[in-house]
């Protein structure tokens, strides 16, 4: 039977259900919390001399008051806003600060302040001329090239340590100075958001930044330059706008403040190598990991921000700094302030300051070498990094050649060290691993004594196998019957996959831990854990090698606490016995006792009962009521009780435990219930350090990063990704969480299991009926309006993901009421649907421009009415996002985000087109919302 213990620590089940249980939880929330709360911005408005978080929130809602797309009217007053706030910061600082007018249509003479030694120089320019042309080929879009005039806003303060001349007046002159930092952030929005987070934050957080470096006192050794983009949302045309200005080749380290979500933390999405990565160590709150940087550079991430032009067009070294969740609110009318908070703009805000000022005071020559081409400063040579925080307190940077070595000496040297283990144990014969007995030798001959030291091998892959296969066979039943209830719900799938690894490992673990029990359950498993780590472990390296992927860096950790974990297990066997003493007591015993003990197979087995005589030798009792009369019921055995089932009974009447057969007291008090009696030695409480090993390590490294991939997949689905991969990865994050659990689940009592059962059935249930999505976590489908103005032909699609969302909402929509529509793969973006139907027809504003006359045709705008009961799934704002026509015989143009103004003026600048070439004339006019499911 098994013996209790008061030791608080022994491996028993009390001591390791509590122990493991206190210790996940207490990982796991402190993980969760670091995720989902964001660090308070401090109660001081201005807890740095020069920044103004006040200010900022309230620059902030002054940014996302309305929707302010690229060459919309109200883009136009955001741009106005920006250079006035420019004006009001430097004026503040110098007196003798002369603002211009903000709306000079040409680039600008550069402002300045005064030249006192203890105000930096700070000029602005207003770039009304910097212009570009590109091809198909930069889009992926065939027949496609693009011109584009830019109305970027440029602040540059000179540095301490800067060329003082004003190089940039001469055309095409060379760049001084060893460099600068470039600080970007774009102040377009989508026609469909306020863009309070996609780039509001970003936009303000610059503008305070700007204050701050001109704040007597805090003028930058490397001089910064603060570009304020405008068309980001369209082909990243504002940053491609820049590298057409004198500026672009004086910056050679950028750092991108972005938004690809709509608040919580902002993440550190990417970095060009190791050495600028270590600027953001910085950060008071860092966030990050480097898997979210491989994503983006092998195309898991499909959206893009302007870090690949300043990576691989200006050939710049840098960080991407982005909001990421919730991307339902991303791209639409919750991208506001109401939706966010001062604590996420603190927390973009002061990683900005803190990186900023770390880049602007270098004075090494990490950024120096040779100069590049077309009259840049030079940038110096970069390695790729390995980053990740810990508890969004601390941040680790290191070379991804680092990450290398130690995943190579972790292949070779653990292996080693375990067979040099392995060898000592086999001298000094302990290795009671992989032995099933000890030929003994004695006065009355040879003998062989069972060892059972093979029971349980082969148990962990199985119970592994099944336990996994039951996550994995989840996923696709998710995926079948409410793919998208991720979507909204995703902690309900977490906690689905996680109860459904704890219950069938520790059920299985039970179930064979009572059938054939062994003190090498655990040691087992963490070598059948050392064998499968190493395989991944290869794996990763391969990657690291000839991918430079850095996303693997997790399990050089995770292998190494594995490895510690089954070094400990070996180094348990030194506190065993020498197998031949064993033997020796149990031939002392077997003598002892006139008895002998079973073979290994059939002594471990608690299923197998006593015959009859054994029972009555054992107990000492027999019937003394004779022999009865011969019955339809009798046994044909007679000796026996009459039964119906298999003559099954309970473990202790079965047999007494093998340690009663062998060991004395106290020894035998040590050895837990029927294992092999040898174990008694065995220490109890190095569990502990195996547990904590490998559970801290799970937790900290790999449940950040299913969570951080979470947040970037959770609502991609809406976006064309496949579902069974999303559940497939929350499956393969809950198995390597918990996985360090496995080991030591056989010692579990029932309650918790039991408990996550009921979990288990919860979530499942939930998981398959509950509608996917809510207020919060709204459906986006992207609409869109086709009219040949030439012919008449209108038709009007929807493109999502879900055929019955989309069905639903065409047959609610007024214009599409009675009609057919017809269903299709759509060809513009993979993965979703694209169904259409015969639309409205716009109305054309007559063109009355006097330019016109010149024109064979020409198309201005068009307004598309939304009928009333329509605006409860589409928001009541609308704007045409692409016209296209005739300009003259030759071209045929396509205008981007085209103004309002112009729309019923008819008139007015255009800053964008696209040159189609090779097809037959042809206009129409393009309209995209994103519609709201219920």
């Amino acid at each position: 039977m098994k013996k209790t213990s008061r030791n608080p620590i022994a491996f028993t089940p009390l001591p390791v259900t509590i122990i493991t249980s206190v210790i996940y939880a207490g990982l796991l929330i402190a993980l969760l919390v670091v995720h989902t709360v964001v660090p308070s911005a401090p109660r001081d408005a201005s807890p740095v001399a020069g920044i103004n978080i006040t200010e900022a929130w309230h620059d902030l809602q002054t940014l996302s008051n309305g929707f302010h797309p690229y060459n919309s009217r109200r883009n136009d007053e955001i741009r106005d806003w920006i250079l006035q706030r420019l004006d009001t910061i430097l004026v503040k600082k110098s007196p003798a600060y002369r603002p211009r007018s903000v709306r000079s249509s040409t680039f600008t003479t550069p402002r300045t302040t005064n030249t006192s030694h203890e105000i930096p120089l700070a000029y602005v320019f207003n770039d009304m001329t910097s212009n570009f042309t590109s091809s198909a080929s930069v889009f992926g879009t065939s027949g496609l090239s693009v011109y584009f005039e830019g109305t970027n806003v440029i602040v540059y303060i000179r540095g301490s340590e800067d060329d003082q001349s004003d190089w940039w007046k001469t055309p095409h002159a060379r760049a001084q100075g060893k460099g600068g930092v470039l600080l970007n952030a774009h102040y377009d929005s989508v026609s469909t958001g306020f863009g309070a987070t996609d780039d509001g934050v970003g936009v303000v957080s610059i503008l305070q930044l700007i204050k701050y470096f001109t704040t007597p006192g805090h003028q930058p050794k490397r001089g910064i330059v603060a570009l304020f983009n405008n068309g980001e949302e369209d082909f990243l045309n504002g940053a491609r706008a820049f590298t057409q200005h004198p500026m672009s080749r004086f910056v050679h380290i950028f750092l991108n403040l972005e938004g690809a979500g709509a608040g919580g933390r902002a993440v550190l999405f990417r970095s060009t190598d190791t050495e600028v990565t270590r600027f953001y160590q910085k950060s008071p709150y860092p966030f990050g990991t480097a898997l979210s940087g491989d994503g983006f550079r092998r195309g898991f991430v499909r959206s893009q921000t302007d870090y690949v032009v300043f990576d691989g067009i200006l050939g710049l070294r840098g960080l991407d700094v982005a909001f990421m969740e919730p991307r339902a609110r991303y791209h639409t009318d919750q991208d506001d302030t109401r939706h966010t908070s001062k604590d996420s703009l603190w927390h973009m805000l002061s990683a900005a300051l803190s990186t900023t000022k770390a880049l602007t005071q270098d004075t090494s020559s990490t950024f120096e070498g040779k100069n590049p081409d077309k009259g840049k400063v030079p940038s110096g040579s970069e390695t790729p990094g390995v980053w990740f925080d810990l508890f969004g307190r601390a941040f680790v940077v290191f070379r991804l050649h680092t990450l290398f070595a130690l995943s190579v000496t972790l292949l070779v040297v653990p292996p080693l060290v375990l067979v040099i283990i392995a060898l000592i144990l086999l001298k000094v014969d302990k290795l009671y691993l992989f032995s099933s007995s000890k030929h003994h030798h004695h006065s009355e001959g040879d003998d062989t004594v069972p060892l059972q030291g093979w029971r349980g091998f082969f148990r962990y892959p199985i119970i592994f196998i099944l336990a996994a296969a039951a996550d994995v066979g989840l996923a696709f039943l998710i995926t079948k019957f409410n793919p998208f209830i991720v979507y909204s719900s995703p902690y309900a799938v977490w906690s689905m996959m996680l109860s459904a690894w704890v219950f069938v490992v520790w059920f299985f673990s039970r179930a064979a831990d009572f059938a054939r029990p062994t003190a090498f359950h655990r040691a087992y498993s963490l070598l059948w854990m050392f064998g499968g780590g190493w395989l991944i472990l290869v794996f990763a390296t391969v990657l690291e090698h000839r991918f430079d992927i850095a996303a693997g860096y997790f399990m050089v950790f995770y292998f190494a606490a594995i490895f510690l974990a089954t070094m400990i297990a070996f180094l348990e066997l030194f506190g065993l016995s020498r197998k031949s003493e064993y033997a020796n007591d149990f031939e002392c015993h077997e003598n002892a006792n006139q008895g002998s003990i079973r073979s290994a197979s059939i002594s471990s087995s608690r299923l197998l009962a006593p015959t009859a005589d054994e029972q009555i030798e054992e107990t000492g009792v027999q019937d003394d009521g004779g022999e009865e009369d011969a019955t339809e019921s009798t046994s044909l055995l007679r000796g026996r009780k009459s039964t119906t089932f298999a003559n099954y009974v309970t473990p202790n009447r079965a047999q007494e435990p093998e340690a009663d057969k062998v060991l004395e007291d106290p020894k035998k008090d040590k050895v837990f219930g029927y294992e092999q009696a040898w174990s008694w030695s065995l220490p109890s409480w190095t569990w502990i350090l195996q547990f904590i090993l490998m559970a801290f390590v799970a937790t900290v490294f790999v449940g950040q990063i299913g969570l951080l991939f979470m947040s970037a997949t959770y609502q991609t689905l809406a976006d064309g990704n496949s579902a069974l991969t999303v559940y497939i990865m929350f499956a393969v994050f809950s198995v390597l969480v918990l996985a360090p659990l496995g080991p030591f689940m056989h010692r579990y009592t029932y309650h918790i299991p039991i408990f996550l059962l009921c979990v288990l059935a919860g979530t499942l249930i939930y998981n398959l009926l509950a509608f996917p999505f809510s207020t919060n976590n709204r459906l986006k489908l992207y609409f869109v309006q086709k009219v040949d103005l030439d012919t008449g032909i209108n038709e009007a699609s929807l493109n999502g993901a879900g055929r019955s969302y989309i069905d639903e909402v065409i047959q609610n929509l007024p214009s599409a009421s009675g009609q057919s529509f017809c269903c299709t793969d759509s060809k513009t973006r993979l993965g979703l649907i694209e169904c259409s139907w015969v639309g409205l027809s716009p109305k054309v504003v007559p063109n009355t421009h006097p330019e016109a006359k010149m024109r064979p045709t020409s198309v201005f705008g068009a307004v598309i009415h939304v009928p009333a009961k329509l605006r409860s799934i589409v928001p009541s704002r609308t704007l045409v996002s692409r016209v296209q026509g005739k300009m003259n015989d030759f071209d045929r143009f396509r205008m981007m985000e085209a103004r309002k103004s112009d729309y019923g003026a008819g008139h007015g600048r255009s800053h964008g087109m696209s040159i189609y070439d090779g097809k037959p004339a042809k206009a129409s006019i393009l309209g995209r919302k994103d519609l709201v499911g219920k």
